[in-house]
């Protein structure tokens, strides 16, 4: 075992943290992995990590996934949270993504062999500056000055941790990445959807907006890098580039060989759109097609400032092309295009 110490990721069957979970056991490392009770997910993991099955909301879970032998350190990576682009205030996310943080915390106290804690939070918890103003980290968060449940939950988790740095010793520090794309995206979240929809030329239409989206791998690699070298109070931006949807849906249908969206929607129009598609939903009872919150953050200020963490954890991006160009073999490989 490297160095002794058992990395503890939660979420370890998500996204960003399978891809955590494969690059630490890459080099070496042991990792325990918390994982939902009945998640089909947990078949994806590699073999060499160790599963210990729990939720974030029970305290006496999270104290087995602590739980180790004497003389064994650990360091805990806090990835997993309930991800939902509906910005409606959902209880269920606010016990998972704020409790759930606030039970970690306190494991981490308890426990004086775990070293370090990072917590992964998101750029959506930093309130949105201006366009033509890069957006950096900020030192303090208040849930009222940014949009939609998902961000004012990871605001006030990342208030906790910080509140526990100055206020109780604890040793963590925050990544904030921004979107999330490549390749082993066995879930298929909402980028890869959106990326499978242009290929199979399913997507009528596309929104003239902005993204700013990072190789799930460099996302990875600088989350580790903050465990390693990230101070303790600080905060960290992991974004990219701003992309345009037209840049971004060229770049994929170069790629994949196939048509490109041809229409764009300027904002204004997309906007009354989704607010007939919402009405319409709500009257069904369905899911709408497209929201004014997603509008929203495609028309929001996307150009985040990384340089600190490029400075500080040696963080590094890859291009938009070749995040493309993998994942789209990933997704030939996986079965999931054809």
């Amino acid at each position: 075992m490297k160095n002794n110490v058992l990395y503890l990721v939660t979420g370890a069957t998500g996204f960003l943290g399978s891809t955590i979970t494969r690059q630490l056991l890459d080099r070496g490392d042991a990792v325990r992995a918390f994982v939902m009770p009945r998640d089909p997910a947990v078949r994806y993991l590699p073999r060499e990590a160790e599963i210990c099955y729990g939720d974030l909301t029970d305290e006496a879970a999270i104290e087995r996934f602590f739980t180790v032998e004497e003389g064994q350190k650990t360091v805990a990576l806090h990835i997993a949270s309930i991800v939902t682009v509906n910005p409606d205030y959902s209880q269920k996310v606010m016990d998972v993504n704020v409790g759930g943080t606030k039970n970690i915390i306190s494991a981490v106290l308890r426990h004086p062999e775990c070293q370090k804690l990072v917590y992964c939070s998101s750029t959506g918890a930093i309130p949105e500056t201006p366009k033509g103003t890069p957006i950096h980290e900020v030192n303090s968060f208040d849930e009222t000055k940014v949009l939609g449940c998902y961000s004012q939950s990871k605001a006030l988790a990342t208030q906790a941790v910080l509140d526990a740095v100055r206020e109780q010793g604890l040793n963590a520090c925050v990544v904030h990445p921004s979107g999330i794309l490549g390749p082993d995206d066995y879930a298929v979240g909402e980028t890869t959807g959106t990326l499978i929809k242009i290929i199979n030329g399913e997507m009528p239409a596309g929104i003239d907006g902005s993204f700013n989206l990072c190789d799930v791998r460099d996302l990875a690699a600088g989350t580790i890098a903050a465990a390693e070298k990230g101070a303790a109070g600080e905060c960290y931006i992991l974004g990219n580039e701003e992309v345009s949807f037209r840049d971004f849906s060229k770049m994929i249908s170069e790629e994949a060989g196939t048509r490109p969206v041809s229409i764009f929607l300027p904002i204004w129009a997309a906007n009354i759109i989704a607010a007939l598609s919402e009405k319409a939903a709500r009257k069904k009872g369905e899911k709408p097609l497209m929201t004014t919150f997603s509008v929203y953050n495609l028309d929001r200020n996307n150009v985040f400032d990384s340089s600190k963490a490029k400075t500080e954890l040696g963080y590094r991006t890859r291009s938009y092309r070749e995040t493309i160009h993998d994942e789209i073999l990933w997704l030939k490989e996986a079965g999931k295009i054809a």
